[in-house]
């Protein structure tokens, strides 16, 4: 147990949610396989998805330690932060596929990325300099997130990249061509 975790729970107070994270993450070290992995992901593969906590890209995958390079967002979108990444995993790391993962219930759709700019500035002083749109067509922003990666001159080496998907009613994962 974390020593910040374990005095507050002897002192009787409540254990927050990163408190218990910390406790899992002692429990992995324990268990951890002190072999080294390279820093190359083994399959040579990028995901790109959502950061909702619905969709679990390993466990979809079925993915462990070293497999891949999983780039999380909000809405699992292609933008200049996500092609640095990519663009970092395939040339100085190796992967040469991409694939993109978007999911049925997003809350990005139908997201009113005008008014959110607004908020945020009203409530800042200062206005977001990136845009957190997405169309409510989920397969057209599938298809815009693999055609901005395809033509990207930063990723002309990419072998293979395919757009997904993910169903979190059913748990199944089904290809956009």
């Amino acid at each position: 147990m974390a020593a910040g975790a374990e005095a507050r729970k002897r002192l009787g107070v409540e254990m927050s949610s990163t408190d218990e994270l910390l406790q899992n993450a002692a429990r992995y070290a324990e268990a951890f396989d002190k072999g080294s992995l390279p820093a190359e992901p083994a399959k040579k593969v990028a995901v790109v998805t959502c950061m909702d906590a619905r969709l679990l890209p390993a466990r979809i995958l079925g993915l462990r330690e070293g497999d891949a390079h999983v780039i999380r967002n909000a809405g699992g979108i292609v933008t200049a932060d996500t092609l640095r990444s990519l663009a970092i995993s395939q040339r100085v790391l190796g992967t040469e596929e991409v694939v993109v993962i978007q999911h049925t219930g997003c809350g990005m759709l139908g997201f009113d990325d005008g008014r959110f700019r607004e908020q945020l500035e009203n409530e800042t002083g200062t206005p977001p300099e990136w845009s957190a749109e997405l169309s409510g067509d989920l397969q057209h922003n599938v298809r815009e997130a693999v055609a901005q990666v395809r033509t990207s001159p930063f990723l002309a080496g990419t072998v293979s990249v395919r757009g997904f998907v993910y169903e979190v009613e059913t748990g199944r994962l089904r290809e956009v061509v």
